[in-house]
């Protein structure tokens, strides 16, 4: 018989999560995920002083926590509101002459960025909720093929969840809090 494992990885402190269902419907299961997810990157966020989270703790590389919020910000809306929802808006933390501004220029308030990027994700949920099935479709600006939304959660829950290692490591160099 398999014994049980006495150790657990420990729960990121003060956790304010919502418990995910473990028997939701496909939808509820997505989009449950993924705001787990991004509730997860807020956390790592959380409590670290607004000129700390634009540190870039892990060189060579060039993250930080401020710039993974502008990036995300700028996928919450490139996913959501350019590519499934169709809106012409223009994109955020990145041009074609800059691409990489996301991470590069940490210009302004990174608590400023945080809300520019919570406001983001509420739009995002505005459109999910509004679609009528996850069968519906976008489309890829790239390629013009089309995309579900099904995908596009998908997708979204795959960043999130390679950020929110990133964002791990980063925090932890700040100031050693850790936790899932």
């Amino acid at each position: 018989m398999t014994q049980n494992p006495q150790h657990f990885a420990q729960p990121w402190p003060a956790d304010t999560r919502e418990k995910l269902s473990r028997t939701g419907a496909e939808r509820e299961t997505l989009t449950g995920e993924l705001d787990w997810q991004r509730k997860t990157f807020e956390l790592k966020c959380s409590g670290v002083p607004s000129a700390r989270l634009s540190e870039k703790g892990i060189p060579p590389s060039g993250l930080s926590l401020h710039g993974l919020v502008r990036h995300l910000t700028g996928v919450e809306r490139w996913w959501f509101r350019v590519q499934f929802a169709g809106q012409d808006v223009p994109l955020i933390y990145y041009s074609d002459e800059d691409p990489d501004q996301d991470f590069d220029s940490l210009d302004g308030d990174a608590g400023e960025a945080l809300a520019v990027w919570r406001a983001e994700c509420d739009r995002a949920r505005e459109i999910v909720a509004g679609a009528s099935s996850l069968d519906q479709t976008g489309t890829l600006r790239r390629s013009g093929e089309p995309i579900s939304l099904r995908r596009i959660l998908v997708n979204m829950i795959a960043e999130y969840a390679r950020h929110n290692g990133h964002a791990d490591l980063l925090r932890e160099r700040i100031d050693g809090a850790t936790g899932y």
